[in-house]
């Protein structure tokens, strides 16, 4: 990552709220029951109370194409993948896992299975239960607990809302940096070097002097184009999955769609960027926003300043409007679960 010169920036909110998108719950032992482990399993009907504003047209989206050519006029920013290396998974013939880029901060898995899979990760006290498709496609997810031994488990339903274990293996971790995990394209962060939103991300990091720059395109690209979808929020089922791409193009979403948008177009450029899910008061309500990382220092973003470190970007109350004593100095953001 470049360093940056330090650069201060003032963004300005109008008013609004939004629901909240719950993601997977942690919880112990070998059965996991349907309504404790999903990203959406307490989403609730609340709805932005909007202040309505006219936003002007943003330039359009490149034609379709190559990645590289998206960035041909400017300096290309290596891309971090993830890979499934079906050579080098452990598993027992249905169940698959690869652990071997487990340096990189994520593990890949594949299962081909007649009953709903989910997949768990466990290090010590820590439980990520994630849905997983049982059709044999390979998924992502983020070793985002650290270095460490983990337990990889898919987990297979076998009665009702309750599950065992299909196939379990560890793994011991020892990443190359923090940031990996958050680098690169998860189940919750799902992107590739041909998506939209990535060709339009590199259209903006070519047009930006540096990496505050860009977060900042990127920043005011989602906040002109993307508006809060109500019907969805009311609507939306347990396990759903954001489609940057879809958010992007059709302009709508709930506040897991931004923080996804936001997480794919930043670490396709090389910023690192979590998903976070947790409770923002008064209300208490469960909700998702970013963080990223710069090297700089001086970011103001909302309206408080953060030097040197993971920096809370929360774009469905910028994009939809919520005055910046709501959000004030961080103080009433709970962080609880990261992706």
């Amino acid at each position: 990552m470049k360093k940056i010169a330090r650069r201060t920036l003032t963004i300005v909110l109008i008013a609004g709220m939004i629901a909240a998108a719950l993601p997977m719950a942690a919880m112990g032992g070998v059965e996991l029951s349907e309504d404790t482990d999903t990203a959406t399993q307490s989403l609730t009907s609340d709805t932005p109370e909007y202040q309505e504003e006219e936003y002007s047209e943003e330039e359009g989206f490149p034609e379709d194409g190559y990645y590289e050519e998206a960035v041909e006029e400017g300096e290309t920013y290596g891309m971090a993948r993830s890979v499934f290396h079906e050579d080098q998974a452990k598993g027992n013939g249905r169940c698959k896992i690869d652990s071997s880029e487990a340096h990189l901060g994520y593990v890949g898995v594949a299962a081909t299975e007649s009953s709903r899979l989910k997949f768990q990760v466990i290090k010590g006290s820590s439980t990520y239960n994630y849905d997983m498709p049982n059709d044999g496609t390979p998924v992502f997810f983020p070793l985002q607990s650290g270095n460490g031994s983990y337990t990889l488990r898919v987990m297979k339903n076998i009665t009702g809302t309750k599950y065992s274990v299909a196939y379990s293996t560890s793994c011991k971790v020892t990443l190359e940096d923090e940031f990996q995990p958050f680098i690169r394209p998860n189940n919750y962060v799902n992107y590739h070097e041909y998506s939209e939103c990535v060709q339009k991300a590199a259209q903006l990091r070519a047009e930006s002097a540096d990496d505050l720059e860009f977060v900042t395109k990127v920043y005011k690209l989602i906040c002109k184009t993307v508006r809060y979808d109500r019907q969805k929020a009311k609507t939306v089922h347990s396990g759903y999955l954001p489609v940057p791409d879809e958010t992007l193009s059709t302009g709508k979403g709930i506040c897991f769609d931004y923080a996804s948008l936001a997480a794919s177009m930043l670490r396709s450029q090389g910023i690192p960027t979590k998903v976070i899910f947790g409770y923002v008061s008064p209300k208490g309500a469960y909700h998702a926003w970013n963080m990223f990382y710069t090297e700089q220092t001086g970011w103001i973003t909302v309206n408080y300043e953060v030097s040197g470190d993971w920096t809370r970007m929360d774009l469905t109350y910028s994009a939809n409007g919520k005055h910046p004593d709501f959000i004030g100095d961080g103080d009433n953001y709970a962080d609880v679960y990261c992706y």
